[in-house]
């Protein structure tokens, strides 16, 4: 075997250097990824809540009216009994999904604070109250 057939290829150790750098450059990354998580899921909720929000404006303009607590936001998908022949939903593309923790929305008829509906979740802990990546997410807090 002669000189030049033998640097050719590379050796094990240029393949491990590489295989190293490879795997401390990916786990910045998946730390970095995995630290904004929550803060994800925070936007989401808030996404969400908003779309709920025209919505259920749309709703109001058909039907004259928010669906009762009763109705809840199921309302915007399955049309219920009282709305009325002014139903022209469903008002959302898919049915009402859970929070980004995996907990139904709550919603409120009359709202908190003097507005006609409440859409709220209850954040991580799934329980009202709390501060940080636990504090409720509302339609009327901003």
């Amino acid at each position: 075997m002669n000189k030049k057939n033998r640097e050719a290829g590379w050796t094990f150790m240029e393949t491990i250097i590489v295989i190293a750098i490879v795997l401390i450059l990916s786990s910045t990354v998946g730390y970095t990824a995995v630290r904004n998580i929550p803060r994800s899921r925070i936007a989401a909720a808030k996404s969400q809540i908003d779309s709920f929000a025209a919505a259920l404006e749309t709703y109001y303009i058909d039907c004259g009216r928010y669906p009762g607590e009763e109705e809840g936001l199921e309302a915007l998908w399955t049309k219920p009994e009282s709305a009325g022949e002014g139903w022209a939903g469903p008002y959302l593309i898919k049915k009402t999904p859970a929070d980004p923790w995996g907990n139904d929305y709550v919603y409120r008829n009359p709202g908190a604070e003097g507005f006609p509906y409440g859409i709220l979740s209850y954040g991580e802990d799934g329980k009202e109250g709390g501060s940080g990546n636990e504090s409720d997410i509302s339609s009327w807090e901003r």
